[in-house]
């Protein structure tokens, strides 16, 4: 989406600009979208905060001052309020991943893509993040990246994609009453759960 990797085909449009038009100012378009990777890419000699408010300091899109209010509020949001002094070799998997969605808000983009960026995280943490997207950046489009049919539920337009075709398409019961491919990865995750609570 955002050309780290050109397209083969196709067209990539935001905001009624092709992205992959000769001559289009690709950083400007790159500053409208905020990114969690699945690695989650943080500094390992900043602690939590100074991995998250350093973009918007360095690029002078905020002061120190502001950066640290916000991202004070951020990381409230996404459980982490207590964690803001500690360096990422002293959180676990989930919580890493927390500090780079935080980071990931604080740059205020219009477009927030999520590269399976809640794998790490349980259930009820993954609840919470997501209702706190919804709550408090509703303003924002959302892209998610999942193999956990529970991160995408709640999801306006689904796409269950393979190998670089669109399988299916539509809402999460329009793609159950389906009964096809994304209706068979519920039931086997469903599945999975329930027998790892047994276990």
């Amino acid at each position: 989406l955002n050309l780290l990797e050109e397209p083969t085909d196709g067209e990539v449009i935001i905001d009624g600009e092709l992205m992959n038009e000769p001559g289009v100012d690709i950083n400007a378009m790159r500053q409208k979208m905020g990114m969690v990777f699945q690695q989650f890419n943080l500094f390992p000699h900043l602690t939590i905060m100074e991995n998250v408010i350093l973009a918007p300091v360095k690029l002078g899109k905020m002061s120190k001052e502001d950066a640290i209010q916000k991202g004070t509020e951020l990381l409230a949001k996404v459980g982490l309020a207590d964690r803001a002094d500690n360096y990422p070799s002293q959180l676990s998997g989930g919580q890493k991943q927390r500090t780079s969605i935080a980071r990931a808000l604080l740059k205020k983009a219009s477009i927030l893509r999520l590269d399976d960026s809640l794998s790490a995280v349980d259930t009820d943490t993954e609840d919470n993040i997501l209702a706190n997207l919804k709550k408090h950046h509703s303003d924002k489009t959302v892209i998610m990246i999942a193999h956990r049919v529970s991160t995408i539920r709640n999801a306006d337009h689904i796409l269950v994609l393979d190998k670089g075709e669109t399988l299916e398409y539509g809402t999460f019961d329009e793609l159950m009453a389906l009964n096809g491919t994304f209706k068979a990865m519920y039931d086997k995750q469903q599945l999975e759960k329930q027998l790892a609570m047994q276990g």
